[in-house]
């Protein structure tokens, strides 16, 4: 590929414009226009995450996110994070299982300003030894700080439980211990051999053109990949085998006022057709007030404050699980509703009301999701690194409509059928309370 190549993904009729190009190192650089916005959220995807790591480089990833923001060739951290402050700009990164991305949100007027600095962050990070080891201690007290947060961190646990020390199993911060013995040779290893033009995908959404972002990005990348000439890396699709899951029941004793309870299952991977019946059965199962869940276990028996339902997709596989949060003396009659409502399900029992309400939660979330450049942003880079597709809203409102009573209860039989995985969490010492 010698020169940029340049398509439309979405015309202004079907929701855009959303416009591609790929330009000769493989980068790829999306935008969707969004005239009556005076902001545009900017973003910079990179096609690595946590789960890519060999056990030796376990929290790398996320390490690496932390050490960008720490200084480049022209900014140290201060003129980094100064110079958006300055122009009353937000600027933020995160990572995933399968991807870290970069962002700030901005007036229109402020993209070049954005641009610069952050693809100045993913082009020419310093990686400084002394930045790395101040670093470790910064990672050290945001691995603490969310082991605290025991209602996330039972997330962290339920996933090792059930994909074990698979990549999906690790948590993406890593250990203390793996941070630990991460050396700068191999951060910045895993720098070079990630950070690379065919595996970014630039997204900007809002008051843009998108001739105008192609410009800006050419000029940020071209002094460091100006004769480098690739193919982009193609959409993960994951292996030919799931990945490996484990049932159980796992109880971590924690001296908290209340306790945690994740059960959970296998769920679809992310290409699976049947994902948009998974959701309209996630709103009816527990994914708002109305939700069996919330009606019996919070509304009719006042067991628990919070209870809900929710699922992750990867390219080769997937998870579908129930959280409550409940007084410890609560917890063995919280699992005992929480399991006679999915086996209830199981057998088919939803009624059209249901469905309808499932499908009606599943398609305001569609839409007014995607109210602001960030999530316009976000969608288009994600079907672009990871789903392989953009469909318009409206297709995806037809898809969750075509959705029917047999297709839902079908679906709730496979997956509350699985090797359930039940992980708990709170002041626990007979262990024999709960069983799955």
């Amino acid at each position: 590929m010698t020169r940029a190549i340049t398509s439309t993904l979405l015309s202004p009729e079907e929701g855009g414009p959303v416009k591609r190009t790929v330009l000769p190192s493989g980068l790829r650089v999306l935008s969707q226009s969004v005239p009556g916005f005076r902001s545009v959220t900017f973003g910079v995807w990179v096609g690595v995450g946590s789960r890519d790591e060999p056990v030796k480089l376990s929290g790398a990833t996320h390490f690496l996110e932390h050490l960008l923001f720490k200084g480049t060739e022209r900014r140290d951290a201060l003129e980094i994070s100064a110079s958006l402050d300055a122009v009353g700009g937000e600027m933020n990164a995160f990572t995933g299982k399968e991807y870290t991305c970069y962002y700030a949100r901005v007036l229109d007027s402020d993209l070049p300003l954005a641009v610069d600095v952050i693809c100045d962050m993913i082009t020419s990070a310093t990686l400084t030894q002394d930045d790395i080891e101040s670093e470790r201690d910064v990672i050290d007290e945001e691995i603490a700080m969310h082991a605290d947060e025991t209602s996330d961190h039972i997330h962290d646990l339920f996933a090792e439980q059930l994909w074990g020390q698979t990549p999906l199993g690790r948590s993406i911060t890593g250990t203390p211990e793996s941070v630990a013995a991460l050396t700068p040779r191999q951060v910045r290893g895993w720098y070079r051999s990630r950070y690379l033009p065919e595996n970014i995908v630039v997204s900007v959404a809002g008051n843009v053109e998108h001739t105008d972002v192609v410009r800006l990005v050419r000029k940020a990348f071209e002094r460091h990949w100006v004769t480098t000439e690739s193919e982009p890396t193609p959409v993960r699709r994951g292996s030919a085998r799931r990945v490996p899951t484990y049932g159980g029941v796992q109880v971590h004793r924690r001296d908290v006022e209340q306790a945690h309870l994740v059960l959970g299952m296998p769920g679809l991977v992310r290409s699976d057709e049947r994902r948009y019946a998974a959701g309209v059965l996630h709103g009816i199962v527990g994914g708002g007030m109305s939700s069996r869940l919330f009606q019996e276990v919070r509304e009719k028996r006042g067991l628990a404050y919070s209870v809900f339902t929710f699922g992750s997709a990867y390219a080769d596989s997937g998870m579908v699980g129930v959280y409550a949060g409940c007084l410890p003396k609560k917890a063995p009659e919280v699992l005992d509703v929480v399991r006679a409502e999915l086996a209830n399900i199981a057998k088919g029992n939803i009624t059209p009301d249901e469905l309808l309400r499932g499908k009606g939660q599943m398609r305001g979330s569609v839409v007014m999701g995607l109210e602001d450049t960030g999530a316009k942003m976000t969608r288009i880079a994600k079907a672009e690194l990871v789903y392989g597709e953009l469909p318009t809203v409206d297709q995806i409102l037809a898809r969750i409509d075509a959705v029917t009573l047999d297709d839902v209860s079908r679906l709730a039989a496979d997956l509350y059928a699985g090797t359930p995985v039940l992980t708990v969490m709170g002041p626990f010492d007979n262990k024999s309370l709960f069983t799955v």
